[in-house]
């Protein structure tokens, strides 16, 4: 059986604004380090009805604030 990290996600708002406190980078960093670095991770929706991958391409970079949000591009 392969070791895998699941990350539980959930749907807080339509923006940004409505999510309330996420992680920093820094803080991903650092619980990351907990786990082997070949481990896989996976997104985990709806009580483990539905998941997710995460590749490079998934991860754009972006600021937003209470109107707006911009998409700068991927990272």
């Amino acid at each position: 059986m392969k070791k895998a990290l699941f990350l539980n996600t959930n749907r807080n708002g339509y923006g940004p604004e409505q999510c309330g406190r996420t992680m920093t980078v820094g803080e991903l960093i650092s619980l990351l380090e907990d786990f082997d670095s070949d481990r896989e991770i996976f997104l985990r929706n709806d009580n483990g009805y539905t998941y997710g991958s995460i590749v490079e391409g998934d991860f754009i970079s972006g600021k937003y604030d209470d109107e707006d949000v911009i998409i700068d591009g991927n990272w």
